[in-house]
């Protein structure tokens, strides 16, 4: 099983975890970033770290997993695969749907799938947990148990109470996000440029 430091350095390799300076949706800057989608292209340490995400979870008994929409649906994809081999028991996947109102829905039949199952739910990043909880909230309107919630990384020191008082809270690494105002920001009053490519810096220079 994969420890923190192992996964950092396959985030690393893949570029999905980059240091300089970068300017995040909130509009905070912060000297590291975390580009999950660098990740998803390269399917063999997508594949890797998702097995020590099934590898986690392998004794829960899980049915179901799901992931919302639209990244963590391909973590869903492959944890299910690999607990399936893993439990020699057909474990299926699944993705929630955002809303339109900021919360998630179970439709194209998975609210049918999940009912009465048991449920691990699957996310990339959580930063506050607001999302991975409601994604909670849709899977237990569906009349299913979630058995817990895994996560690539951990950015905001997230507890099992904030993802939705689930019974196990599991990231493969924790990597505290230090986001700073633009008029507090170091790397700005020591004229370090900020990053255009990746996260929000087009904006901001434009701004």
């Amino acid at each position: 099983m994969l420890n923190g430091d192992q996964v950092l350095e396959v985030l690393q390799k893949v570029g999905a975890f980059r240091t300089g300076h970068f300017v995040l949706t909130s509009g905070a800057h912060s000297d590291n970033y975390l580009n999950k989608d660098a990740l998803y292209t390269d399917t063999i340490e997508t594949s890797r770290l998702c097995r020590a995400m099934a590898q986690r979870f392998a004794k829960n008994g899980v049915e179901v997993v799901i992931g919302p929409a639209i990244g963590a649906a391909i973590l869903a994809q492959w944890v299910a695969y690999h607990l399936t081999e893993i439990t020699r028991k057909d474990v299926f996947a699944a993705y929630a749907d955002k809303d339109g109102h900021g919360g998630f829905v179970l439709k194209r039949g998975y609210d049918t799938l999940v009912g009465g199952k048991k449920i691990l739910i699957v996310e990339d990043l959580t930063t506050t947990g607001g999302s991975v909880k409601k994604v909670v909230e849709a899977v237990r309107m569906a009349g299913a148990e979630v058995l817990g919630v895994v996560v690539l990384a951990n950015r905001g020191e997230v507890t099992k109470e904030k993802a939705g008082n689930v019974p196990v809270f599991e990231a493969l690494v924790d990597i505290p996000l230090e986001a700073l105002e633009p008029a507090e920001c170091e790397l700005c009053k020591k004229g370090i440029p900020v990053n255009t490519t990746i996260g929000h810096g087009r904006n901001f220079v434009n701004r």
